[in-house]
């Protein structure tokens, strides 16, 4: 391997677990200076929570519904060039032709729009006695897969509920996705329960690295977010870790150790295709 690609098979990756309030000018320059710091940490690829400029809630997202391009997505432009860095939006609550999405925007470090995934799976849960969810009461889901090319790697775009299904992973790995990333706000019953679960799971069963970008803890907040933003390694191990409060958590990613593990255990290769299959019936990005 010479110097140079030896250079592009490790980079760092930076998590931005965001203490979210009520005034979305707070949140858009918070977010902004965290930004700024991940990149002078040295951090290629930068991660931001879901819903980093809103509160999270059925109730709040009418009222923090922008169109893209629009005033969040503006900071998150100057962010990423300013930091010279590839920036996964978090998501933002999206308005478009009367519609409301769970929509999560990425930005190059020239600034450019690079793709924007709507949320595929909408969070419509009821689990007696600890909490009902129905993300469909406002939102409409997405219908396409997002992926993006970096100098490092590809990855795959998911955003909270997302995660669950186990089908969207093997495809973004199908595709050639070596890190997946998943902007998410799991609360207090499933947080504990899954989170840190799941994010495991879909990096061992697909041999990638698996980000996950949690707003920080708030007691007082209608939705409490479990926190415990996380970066898994591909054989499973959690390599980095938040906790409930507001921070940035690092990862070296590095594409040789995949590789090792891929060699190691090769699921690809001995998969049997000829009795089983899962595939896309709608390729693309946006």
């Amino acid at each position: 391997m010479s110097t140079a690609a030896k250079v592009m098979s490790k980079f760092r990756l930076a998590v931005v677990q965001l203490q979210v309030t009520r005034v979305k000018a707070d949140n858009l320059s918070r977010a902004r200076r965290l930004v700024k710091e991940a990149a002078d940490e040295g951090s290629k690829v930068v991660l931001l929570p879901e819903c980093f400029n809103s509160p999270y809630g059925t109730s709040f997202f009418p009222t923090y519904a922008e169109r893209i391009p629009g005033e969040s997505t503006q900071m998150l432009s100057e962010a990423a060039k300013e930091s010279g860095v590839y920036l996964v939006g978090g998501s933002i609550p999206e308005e478009d032709g009367g519609k409301l999405y769970n929509s999560c925007v990425v930005f190059g470090p020239d600034g450019g729009m690079i793709l924007k995934h709507r949320k595929i799976h909408l969070f419509d849960i009821n689990i007696p006695g600890k909490i009902c969810f129905q993300e469909s009461e406002t939102l409409s889901p997405g219908n396409s897969l997002s992926m993006f090319d970096t100098p490092y790697c590809k990855v795959g775009v998911g955003i909270c509920y997302d995660m669950r299904f186990a089908e969207l992973a093997q495809l973004y790995s199908r595709s050639g996705c070596q890190l997946l990333v998943y902007p998410g706000a799991f609360n207090m019953t499933t947080g504990p329960a899954h989170w840190e679960l799941l994010q495991r799971a879909r990096a061992l069963d697909n041999q990638v690295f698996v980000a996950t970008a949690s707003p920080a803890r708030d007691e007082t907040a209608s939705y409490v977010a479990w926190g415990h933003s996380t970066v898994v390694n591909p054989w499973g191990e959690v390599i980095s870790k938040a906790g409930a409060e507001e921070t940035i958590i690092y990862a070296n990613i590095d594409l040789q150790h995949l590789a090792d593990v891929r060699q190691q255990i090769p699921i690809t290769s001995q998969r049997r295709s000829d009795l089983y299959s899962v595939a896309s019936v709608q390729a693309g990005s946006g």
